[in-house]
């Protein structure tokens, strides 16, 4: 049975964008797998602790040496990786935050790369390649070649680096501009952004899509 892990991070709610790609390519994915079953995890809502210095080295010490925080988070860490390894397909809202991912999705990919659970410790090769993982990215402004921000999206630069470890090798699908609509000086590109939303939309509804022969 198909299994999908559904994960938002935006914190904007009803009006985020990401929000809004990550459902539809839910509704796409479960129109296609019927009989499939989903997991959903809120990062913007109910984000992971950070790792911090009271238990974040808990992946560097046998189990049977964790102190009571160590546990805590090496717990937490086995769920997600959990998560993802019964995924066939994972689909994750990535918006950008002052140029950067949100640290809620920082903190979860910290918590992905795990030695001996998402990582084989000895030949560090990833345990969670082989499966579909879509990443549904929003961008307030426009930062493609030739634009005056060119390079100022770390968002999506990163995540692959930030993943690679583990075996997952992200496709990204971005709607761009999405503050258009909303701040006054952004306006004459309502039209980009308009664009940019739709190429994105039928991008989704091509995910899942049986093969033309």
């Amino acid at each position: 049975m198909a299994h999908l892990l559904h994960i938002d991070s935006s914190i904007q709610g009803d009006a985020s964008v990401s929000r809004r790609l990550t459902a539809r390519a839910a509704a796409a994915w479960r129109a296609a797998h019927p009989d499939g079953t989903v997991t959903y995890r809120d990062l913007g809502a109910d984000p992971l602790p950070h790792l911090d210095a009271a238990g974040g080295l808990a992946g560097m010490v046998p189990p049977g040496q964790h102190t009571p925080e160590q546990a805590a988070s090496w717990a937490r860490t086995r769920e997600v990786v959990a998560e993802v390894a019964a995924a066939d397909t994972v689909l994750l809202g990535l918006p950008l935050y002052n140029f950067g991912p949100p640290s809620s999705v920082k903190t979860w990919v910290d918590h992905l790369i795990a030695p001996g659970l998402s990582v084989n410790y000895e030949t560090q090769t990833g345990l969670l390649g082989g499966r579909e993982f879509i990443v549904l990215a929003s961008r307030g402004g426009g930062y493609g070649a030739g634009t005056p921000r060119e390079g100022w999206d770390h968002a999506e630069p990163w995540l692959p680096h930030g993943v690679s470890l583990t075996g997952l090798e992200p496709r990204f699908i971005a709607a761009e501009l999405t503050l258009a609509p909303v701040r006054p000086p952004l306006a004459h590109l309502i039209p980009l952004a308009e664009e940019s939303l739709a190429a994105a939309e039928r991008a989704i509804d091509e995910l899942w899509v049986p093969a033309r022969v």
